[in-house]
């Protein structure tokens, strides 16, 4: 088996997959406001009000809900990657490559915490030569 991070490496990655995760969960809250928000004006919400509304304000109305449900699925999509990489730290996993079973480096692991493979390895999967 590969080399593992330190405890204190593994320390400063979970701090940071928390921050990332205290962010994600900001950005929803966000997402989610904007979601319950959206076509809520000081019109009010009768049948009526929806005909007084311009088809091409509708249609961007539609939009915008649509676009925000697409976003709320990708962070909350990501939010459990993160939660999962958590999980690889208190296996003892964390920053191994599933697939050479090498280190992951450092850098990548800061940038995509999520991260289960190397790059080299994730391009050999992505060409299907893995």
């Amino acid at each position: 088996m590969a080399k593992k991070y330190s405890k204190e490496k593994l320390k400063r990655f979970q701090i940071s997959i928390e921050k990332r995760m205290e962010k994600v969960a900001e950005d929803m809250g966000d997402i989610h406001e904007g979601i319950l928000d959206n076509g809520n004006n000081s019109e009010g919400s009768s049948q009526e009000a929806v005909f007084s509304t311009h088809m091409a304000d509708a249609g961007t109305d539609s939009f915008e809900q649509e676009k925000n449900y697409i976003l709320m699925g990708r962070e909350s999509d990501y939010y459990k990657n993160l939660e999962v990489a958590l999980d690889r730290i208190d296996e003892g996993i964390f920053g191994i490559c599933k697939i050479c079973a090498e280190l992951i480096p450092e850098e990548r692991l800061l940038e995509v915490p999520n991260a289960t493979k190397c790059v080299g390895c994730k391009e050999k999967e992505k060409l299907g030569l893995v």
